[in-house]
């Protein structure tokens, strides 16, 4: 009798070749995020002392950052080789920045009369004795950079300078001319050394895949540092104020995801789906730049031409700091309310002013928030407000980095997408196509990765 062998179904090869569930980077940062927050909640001084993982985990990815920046950015740019073009680019990403930032502060500002954050805390100016010298230990005496000597620290001292000192905008801005001249380079002969970068660039996203499976132990790490160092009993302390961010945040996001919708047809949810994996670890090491590699592929996979990629993420990490804004607003607010200090129009006018000024140099400053505050509430010229009274912020300001991380990363990606759909270098029916495929359709992802922009999806 002759018998007939059933072909396995599509179903079946779908289960088949489905990853085990334990394998999901977004399940490993969730549990370890987790048992983090448990270790420093119970163990305190346990906690503290698992930072070396955040450090050593945050300090491989920024290992590759300046490279992958530099690839990416030459890549895009050769494949244009219109100067024109990147200029339209740069001037419409901070047109952009400039909008939005400013929205973000005057909704902070909004938020803050509203909920009052400050309101009960009945701060003695008296008591703040200390504060300057607390907020200058936090800073390390240092200072935010005049809007002139910014735009000059753009241009390196010299082009391992930038790489040495991982320097974004200075990396950023080199990669722009060598991809330009690389373009010209290709007029005349053949491009030896664009498929050199592009080698490259292959390479370093595979280390960075590599790096990434220590993830969950860095997030666990950060967890365990921050809630052990300073304690469940400050979300009690500055719950109000704490509340009055994350709310923020929170109507921020449905306004970003507004934003997105209407000037780029991005649903902002899918694809919050699609970077859970990044969002997390963001979140779990209260840092963006651990994710920036990884944003960009996964931008440049959701149909944003890797010229726009490699243009406004880097540039909106010191330009498009939504979160940060947002959060600084809302904490000039909190100072002059906890001193029981009514601050008029006007001076929440000139706050918003320095503000928007202060808050372009605050990427990699050390305690930048602290000074861009302290630079607000002497501009405002109160009396009643010390800067000293910056110091009140201390205990509330790390627990707020989940919050800033958040805003500032959704913001940016918002920005890639609607910038590249108003230069015409946004592919919607790719993008529609990844963002509507479910985990369950890894092998679509792949492919369209390896389509978009030639660079291999990360695990």
């Amino acid at each position: 009798m002759e018998s007939t062998i059933t072909p396995p179904s599509s179903e079946m090869v779908r289960l088949a070749n489905k990853p085990p569930w334990y394998t999901s980077l977004f399940l490993q940062l969730l549990v370890a995020i987790v048992a983090g927050i448990l270790v420093g909640w119970l163990w305190p001084d346990m906690g503290a002392h698992f930072k070396p993982l955040a450090d050593g985990f945050i300090k491989l990815i920024k290992m590759l950052i300046a490279p992958i920046i530099f690839c990416t950015v030459v890549i895009g740019i050769a494949h244009v080789g219109d100067l024109k073009a990147v200029g339209r680019i740069g001037v419409k990403a901070l047109i952009y920045f400039e909008v939005v930032t400013t929205f973000a502060l005057l909704f902070g500002l909004v938020v803050g009369n509203i909920v009052k954050p400050g309101a009960g805390f009945s701060i003695s100016p008296e008591t703040l004795a200390n504060g300057a010298e607390a907020v200058a230990k936090k800073t390390g005496n240092g200072e935010l950079p005049h809007t002139v000597q910014f735009l000059l620290n753009i241009i390196p001292t010299s082009v391992m300078s930038a790489f040495a000192e991982n320097a974004l905008l200075q990396v950023l801005f080199f990669a722009v001319l060598f991809g330009l001249a690389l373009a010209k380079f290709g007029e005349t002969g053949p491009p030896v050394i664009f498929e050199f970068i592009d080698h490259l660039s292959h390479i370093f996203f595979t280390i960075i895949g590599w790096v990434m499976r220590l993830a969950p132990l860095g997030a666990f790490g950060a967890m365990a540092y921050i809630i052990g160092q300073y304690g469940i009993g400050s979300l009690a302390s500055y719950g109000k104020l704490i509340a009055a961010c994350y709310l923020a945040a929170l109507l921020f996001i449905l306004i970003l995801a507004a934003i997105a919708w209407f000037l780029a047809g991005v649903n902002l949810w899918k694809f919050l789906v699609y970077v859970k994996d990044e969002f997390f670890l963001a979140l779990g090491t209260a840092s963006t730049e651990v994710v920036l590699p990884r944003i960009m592929t996964k931008l440049n996979n959701a149909g944003c031409s890797p010229t726009t990629t490699g243009l406004v993420v880097p540039t909106g990490y010191s330009f498009n700091l939504d979160g940060a804004t947002l959060y600084l607003s809302i904490c000039t607010l909190f100072l002059a309310q906890a001193l029981g200090v009514d601050l008029s129009l006007g001076e929440q006018i000139t706050a918003v002013l320095v503000l928007m000024l202060t808050s372009k140099g605050m990427a990699g400053v050390p305690g930048s928030s602290f000074l861009a505050l302290s630079a607000t509430i002497a501009a405002i010229g109160h009396g009643a407000i010390p800067v000293a009274a910056v110091a009140l912020l201390l205990g509330a300001d790390r627990i707020m980095d989940s919050m800033r991380v958040s805003v500032n990363l959704l913001g940016n990606c918002v920005a890639t997408f609607v910038v590249a759909n108003w230069e015409g270098q946004l592919d919607k029916e790719r993008m529609r196509e990844v963002l509507n495929a479910s985990d369950d359709q890894p092998k679509l992802l792949r492919n369209v990765a390896t389509e978009t922009c030639g660079q291999p999806t990360m695990p």
